[in-house]
């Protein structure tokens, strides 16, 4: 059958090991210093892997392969990793249940926090905007201008996303950076994703969706500056180049555990 698989870049593999322990399903094992599917039927495709990875070596495809056989998965991890092993085995599995609902098209009268919001443009500006509050000082608005954000959520067809830069922003950024609001939301659409602690299937798919189906004229990736959150550029250059659009100019933009904006590079286009 044709499905969603792993498949693994040897030459990029430094044969960590970080993807076995991202692995709850027990599909991935070192061999000769180089990660490999130890049988098709324990990959269920969702890439719980790809996010730990530090080289990009992984990725998902979809290709003629064994069917996932959730019985003999089971089976495997608890031969091979006791009951605690098949206690993650089933969390992740109920996890991904989740999310194929989530990433699923909401239909009519589902979760309001699903539904496409838009607000009125915003253009840019140089400073925040700002209001007075009871008692002195001042909250910075926000810049939001769209719902939802969160990459498992938003569809690609979204209308907020036509004809604005993109940016996809790390989750911890704008906790880091008060200033994330003003410099980088304000008039762009956007998705926020954790490379290490989301479920990524499917990430990079939705993610060259969004870049082939809007006229984007920019990506923009707002990552923090410690070693995990460079999943998140890896996402980026791999939906790039499954858009097929050489047009597109991808930037990578760091920012310090300070809040500091460090350096900003282009990664693709």
């Amino acid at each position: 059958m044709k499905r969603k698989i792993i498949e693994i870049n040897e030459d990029l593999c430094n044969g960590c090991g970080e993807c076995v322990i991202g692995c709850a399903e027990g599909a991935l094992q070192i061999i000769d210093g180089k990660a490999k599917v130890v049988k098709e039927q324990f990959c269920d495709g969702f890439g719980d892997c790809i996010g730990t990875c530090p080289t990009g070596a992984l990725k998902i495809i979809e290709r003629e392969a064994e069917a996932y056989d959730i019985e003999a998965t089971r089976e495997h991890v608890l031969n091979t990793g006791g009951d605690e092993a098949v206690k993650r085995f089933d969390d992740a599995n109920e996890i991904h249940d989740a999310k194929e609902a989530a990433t699923a098209q909401p239909k009519m009268g589902g979760c309001p926090g699903m539904q496409v919001r838009m607000a009125q443009k915003k253009e840019t500006a140089a400073k925040p905007a700002t209001t007075p509050v009871e008692g002195g000082g001042q909250v910075i608005k926000s810049d939001l201008d769209q719902w939802p954000i969160q990459l498992h959520l938003v569809q690609p067809s979204a209308p907020f996303f036509d004809g604005k830069e993109l940016v996809i922003l790390s989750t911890c950024a704008p906790v880091a950076s008060p200033d994330v609001h003003w410099r980088f939301v304000r008039g762009r659409s956007l998705v926020v994703a954790c490379p290490k602690l989301d479920k990524t299937a499917g990430y990079v798919e939705k993610l060259a969706g969004i870049m082939a189906q809007n006229n984007i004229p920019k990506v923009i990736v707002v990552r923090m500056s410690v070693p995990c959150c460079g999943g998140l550029s890896m996402m980026a250059q791999q939906a790039h180049a499954a858009s097929g659009r050489s047009d597109l100019i991808v930037e990578e933009v760091t920012i310090g555990l300070d809040g500091e904006l460090m350096k900003t590079e282009r990664i693709a286009g």
